[in-house]
């Protein structure tokens, strides 16, 4: 409850200011009781009308989705985090935009999570892009701690791979129900055969890391499945390695999250609550 209150709280703060620029993105260095902070990053944009907000204009939880994005390095989590973005009205002014600190941008990889809100629909979406490199593994499982729900994104050609079964084993963890996306299928090698034995094997990835299958109100396994180009802007849910040009958008994606992933329970009228990891004594 505590990091959905935050998130909201970050949310309504962008919106009050309405700070929706990207060039204004900061990506401070703690995490824990900072994490917020780190995972700042005002890429906040709007194409459709504002969430509905309480009498007490706060904003309904019930329109809010917050969401990770988790991957192996190098299978497509930055570049969809983009076109996600750019499908929601975000002006983005460069390639690997949530890469804000130098360092990414210099290496091409996540090093730092980072958070952004979107409207989609009359909700909000807040989107976290974390890093696949295991190097910096902590990162994902404190974001997962926070949010309701993942997208787990997968390289078409490459399969699951090592860092695959280490986020998604921390998603499982805290009782997330993933979204598999399926990246890269325009590529020649790709077909739907090689998609289908993709999907078996995350499925039984799945199963090997506990996820659950006899509640039905955690039917882990039971996960949505898209197919994705992330670098040509497009998801489907269904196998196509080449949409028509009114489907090459990021829709699918976008309405699935809103209709899987649960929203964060809240409690409006409870005293204000975050998370706090470090104490410091100066004599």
């Amino acid at each position: 409850m505590a990091a959905a209150l935050l998130l909201r709280g970050l949310r309504s703060s962008a919106s009050r200011a309405h700070a929706h620029s990207l060039s204004h993105a900061s990506s401070p260095s703690a995490l824990g009781s900072s994490l917020l902070r780190r995972l700042y990053s005002s890429a906040a944009a709007s194409t459709a009308a504002s969430p509905a907000l309480t009498p007490s204009g706060v904003m309904d939880p019930s329109r809010i989705r917050n969401v990770a994005v988790i991957a192996h390095v190098d299978h497509g989590k930055t570049t969809l985090m983009d076109r996600l973005l750019r499908q929601c009205g975000a002006d983005i002014p460069h390639e690997r935009a949530m890469d804000s600190i130098s360092l990414e941008r210099e290496r091409g990889i996540t090093i730092a999570s980072k958070v952004t809100s979107v409207s989609w629909k009359e909700t909000e979406l807040n989107m976290v892009d974390t890093p696949g490199h295991a190097d910096f593994g902590g990162e994902v499982e404190r974001v997962v701690g926070m949010v309701e729900g993942a997208v787990l994104v997968v390289d078409a050609g490459e399969g699951p791979l090592a860092q695959t079964k280490f986020v998604l084993s921390k998603a499982l963890k805290y009782g997330l129900r993933p979204i598999l996306l399926l990246n890269k299928v325009d590529r020649p090698s790709v077909s739907e055969e090689t998609c289908n034995e993709v999907e078996s094997l995350v499925f039984d990835l799945f199963a090997n890391l506990g996820a659950t299958g006899a509640d039905l109100a955690e039917e882990q396994l039971d996960f949505p499945v898209l197919y994705a180009s992330a670098k040509e802007g497009w998801a489907s849910l269904t196998f196509t390695k080449n949409p028509p040009d009114n489907a090459k958008n990021m829709s699918s994606l976008l309405d699935s999250i809103v209709q899987h992933v649960p929203s964060p329970k809240a409690d409006l009228e409870a005293p204000f609550q975050m998370l706090k990891n470090k104490n410091a004594f100066h004599s």
